[in-house]
């Protein structure tokens, strides 16, 4: 049975780490601005592209390096790269005047950024799955919940500290907060139990289940609408929509706000709404929200809000479902599953992110027709549900004959 100081260690990096997760696209005001970095479109996503490198290597290798270091170390060394990346971001302030360093730096930080996300995430879900194992589904979901609140914070702290004049005030609380959690971790026991005790070569010496690619794709796809959000509603809103800059943080806000309150209703109502029916449901209502959103005429700020925390609700449960589905069916890779999915979900992520540049910059494609085209992955989303709630037999555990 976890201790009482393992699960609040727990639940706690993950605030952090959705604090850490969001700080970038949080500024992406202050990345595009001329008064800072002044960066286009295309350089905006190009900060992406290690960040979705690194967490899909991470993620993927993470499982194998659990094994081999315990998932302790590995959490550790996640939240390790988190600060090391904070650190890096308020370091590029000073040198914003040399803008090839900055940029580098800013790259740097980023890919540090991925490393830790691709470390710590799976871990979370792994240690909250082994700590409760009777009820996955709504502990996977208070976690990514919890997730939510560092994503819900970090617009509204960087808006604050916008507006007193030290954007990188945001940093440097979650480098901070990033720091005393790793002292507090150091003296935890942090096991997994019979999740840890998987043989060595049991995911690596076979083939993974033909479930997999389902949920891999699912997960894929999803990155690709939920970054959509995050990484660019604030350029939406005011680039598209005319937005002050405070106005587009709230839109980011309300956006990670209903992810949030989502993801705790639809672990509150479980036994009453069943996880599958929400994981039908959900898709439907991001498309909507996407075809309202690539509508939007200008000055309709207030619309725009309310369109994206519409997606944001729709957003909510997806992601955790798919993650806790799976460890519930693939038990043959029940240790690795939170990890590659993860890692297909950084995939989309690193689509989204770095895609959209090059397209509105050089395709002359605008960011209203690609939520457009966003809607669309939406629907596919939604017909895909139905094939991962199909249940099998858990791959690996023997059929009768």
């Amino acid at each position: 049975m976890a201790q009482r100081s393992e699960i609040n260690a727990v639940y706690a990096a993950a605030v952090v780490q959705g604090l850490a997760l969001v700080t970038f696209p949080a500024a992406s005001t202050i990345f595009t601005s001329p008064q800072y970095y002044d960066l286009s479109s295309t350089a905006y996503g190009g900060m992406f592209l290690p960040q979705a490198v690194m967490a899909i290597l991470a993620s993927l290798l993470g499982a194998g390096l659990t094994r081999r270091l315990g998932v302790k170390r590995i959490y550790l060394f996640g939240l390790g790269a988190n600060l090391l990346s904070m650190l890096l971001l308020i370091l590029s302030q000073f040198i914003m005047s040399n803008q090839v360093a900055a940029y580098g730096t800013l790259l740097l930080a980023t890919t540090c950024l991925g490393l830790g996300f691709g470390l710590t995430v799976p871990s979370l879900n792994t240690l909250t799955a082994a700590f409760f194992p009777q009820r996955i589904d709504s502990a996977v979901l208070i976690l990514n919940a919890l997730l939510g609140v560092g994503t819900v914070l970090a617009p509204v702290l960087v808006a604050i500290f916008i507006g007193l004049g030290i954007w990188w005030g945001l940093p440097l609380v979650a480098g901070i907060l990033l720091f005393v959690l790793l002292l507090y971790s150091l003296r935890l026991p942090l096991q997994t139990g019979t999740l840890e005790q998987e043989s060595p070569g049991q995911t690596g010496k076979r083939r993974l289940p033909s479930r997999f690619w389902v949920f891999a794709a699912f997960a894929l796809l999803y990155g690709i609408v939920e970054t959509m959000n995050g990484n660019w509603a604030t350029l939406y809103m005011s680039q598209n929509v005319g937005a002050s800059a405070a106005i587009a943080s709230l839109a980011l806000t309300v956006f990670w706000g209903m992810v949030t309150l989502g993801r705790v209703l639809f672990a509150a109502i479980s036994k009453r709404f069943p996880p599958d029916r929400a994981y039908h449901l959900l898709p439907f209502v991001i498309a909507a929200a996407f075809l309202i959103i690539a509508a939007l005429p200008a000055g309709s700020a207030a619309l725009g809000i309310l369109s994206f925390g519409l997606a944001g609700l729709g957003c909510s449960a997806l992601l955790p479902l798919t993650i806790s589905f799976g460890q519930e069916e693939l038990t043959i890779m029940a240790a690795s599953v939170a990890g590659f999915l993860i890692a297909f979900y950084q995939m989309g992520y690193g689509l989204a992110a770095f895609g959209v540049g090059p397209l509105e910059d050089y395709a002359g494609i605008g960011l209203n027709t690609l939520y457009g085209v966003a809607a669309v992955i939406a629907l596919i989303l939604a017909l895909m549900s139905f094939v991962v709630t199909r249940r099998t037999a858990p791959a690996g555990v023997a059929q009768k004959a």
